[in-house]
């Protein structure tokens, strides 16, 4: 995907976190062409390491990693004692056994099933940016 962003509100700093590269790649360059700015790690404790010296407003998470699953990284995330509980993490996962209600009683804000399309995504993330618009969630990218 190449081009000018398209503006649809306020860019995000998105930290991506899925072991799969391509999988990282594809939605740095899906965010980054709607004006975001996107982080993305390999490994749950990479994550983590971020989390503890950088703010960010979204999450997408993976759930399947090795070493860490994604649903054990939201739950470290809580005790980081600088994490923004407030920022929205939404489960980017082929996981089918859980449903919508599974993941926001694990922590999540929302759910994107993989595969996915570019306008499920941006769907996830434009809800779960309105949803948190009345707190302090859009930090802006500088």
């Amino acid at each position: 995907m190449t081009g000018r962003p398209l503006p649809i509100g306020p860019a995000l700093h998105v930290l991506h976190v899925d072991d799969h590269a391509i999988n990282r790649r594809l939605v740095r360059e899906i965010l980054g062409c709607f004006g975001h700015e996107v982080t993305d790690v390999g490994s749950g404790d990479e994550a983590l390491d971020l989390a503890r010296h950088r703010a960010f407003d979204l999450v997408l998470m993976d759930i399947n990693m090795p070493g860490m699953s994604g649903i054990e990284v939201v739950r470290r995330l809580s005790a980081i004692p600088c994490w923004d509980r407030d920022t929205p993490v939404i489960a980017l996962t082929s996981e089918v056994s859980r449903t919508l209600s599974d993941y926001i009683a694990l922590g999540f804000s929302g759910y994107v099933p993989k595969p996915t399309t570019i306008a499920e995504l941006m769907q996830a993330v434009d809800q779960c940016v309105k949803k948190h618009a009345a707190g302090p969630l859009v930090r802006r990218v500088a």
